[in-house]
């Protein structure tokens, strides 16, 4: 009994100036781990003839709390909308340095457009709900690619031809499908996949992909480009290496690696101690792919890349989580105020 008179008074005396305090009355109180409830779990051993009289108290102490929970809520509540409704002082000194700053992503998007458009790529757009012909069959992918299926790929239920577009090679397919060669055009643009979020993977992200097609293209042209592009945005002295691989869409087909910019290439934790970091894929065109846009193959060659933004923007600014991108941190983005374009 003494213990219940004690929380009455604490319970009438409380006071909370903001939510915090509002909290912790709340979770002492009324949760289920509450001193209440702790005296609840007493009354099987109090001698049953006090048990009745015990339980009242408990019951009303209860109450009281939840009573009190109410007033504090409501009273907190109005000292808010009071706080808001206070006239601004017009004679405080102005805040200084409001303005916002770029987003590393945007930083790094700008630089891939303006190193491209110098060697004459334009920018095309396309839609980020894609049906499968855009997405998968005109890109040469066969019926049963592991991309088609649900672990890769975000569909649409009511429509399983319609889905989120993996890459922006569909904006590839639609240039195709609308210009006469010579074709040379960039793609950036925000993908999706249907992966697990972790520091060095995110199920929504940023493409930028390269397509040049005219009569004569070979795989040197690729390689030159390819190499202009990593000693523009990165440094004079970055190496680059192409490895082969596999896409549907290209034949022959290559992975870039450039040398790692936190190591110089002697290797650490974010190349894997090789001294190589992959930044994309590349390749000729394949032949299949430009006849289901209508290109004669006979004709014209070409080739494609694909370069992911996040992984250039974690090189370039040596960052090495790629969920601050999207969390909004301004401590983070802060750092970013003084880059341009």
């Amino acid at each position: 009994m003494g213990k219940v008179q004690e929380l009455k008074e604490e319970i009438a005396q409380y006071k909370a100036a903001n939510k915090d305090a509002l909290e912790e009355f709340r979770m002492r109180f009324i949760s289920r781990k509450s001193v209440i409830g702790e005296l609840f779990s007493e009354i099987k051993n109090i001698a049953p003839e006090e048990r009745k009289g015990f339980g009242q108290q408990i019951n009303e102490l209860k109450d009281a709390a939840e009573n009190k929970f109410k007033s504090l809520v409501k009273e907190l509540g109005n000292q808010e909308e009071e706080r808001e409704g206070q006239a601004v002082d017009v004679s405080l000194p102005p805040l200084t340095d409001t303005l916002g700053s770029i987003h590393p992503l945007t930083i790094v998007r700008a630089r891939f457009i303006e190193i491209f458009e110098r060697i004459g790529f334009t920018v095309s757009d396309g839609p980020e709900i894609e049906d499968d012909w855009h997405n998968f069959t005109a890109l040469n992918f066969p019926e049963n690619h592991p991309a088609r299926e649900m672990q890769d790929t975000f569909f649409i239920k009511k429509d399983p031809d319609i889905a989120l577009r993996t890459h922006t090679s569909n904006v590839q397919i639609r240039v195709m499908e609308t210009q006469e060669p010579p074709i040379r055009t960039l793609a950036p643009g925000r993908v999706f996949r249907n992966e697990a979020i972790s520091a060095r993977a995110h199920c929504v992200f940023h493409q930028v992909e390269g397509l040049y097609i005219d009569r004569n293209v070979s795989f040197k042209d690729l390689k030159h480009a390819l190499y202009y592009f990593a000693r523009e945005m990165f440094t004079k002295d970055t190496e680059v290496r192409l490895r082969p691989s596999y896409f549907p869409f290209t034949e022959p087909s290559a992975e870039l690696d450039i040398t790692c910019l936190v190591c110089g290439g002697k290797g650490c934790n974010i190349c894997k101690y090789t001294g190589w970091v992959e930044i994309g894929g590349a390749g000729m065109v394949d032949p299949n792919v430009m006849a289901n846009c209508g290109i004669d193959p006979e004709e014209y060659t070409g080739y494609a890349f694909g370069l992911g933004i996040e992984r250039i923007a974690l090189l370039k600014y040596e960052i090495k989580d790629l969920r601050l991108f999207t969390e909004n941190d301004i401590r983070f983005l802060q750092q970013f105020k003084s880059q341009g374009f």
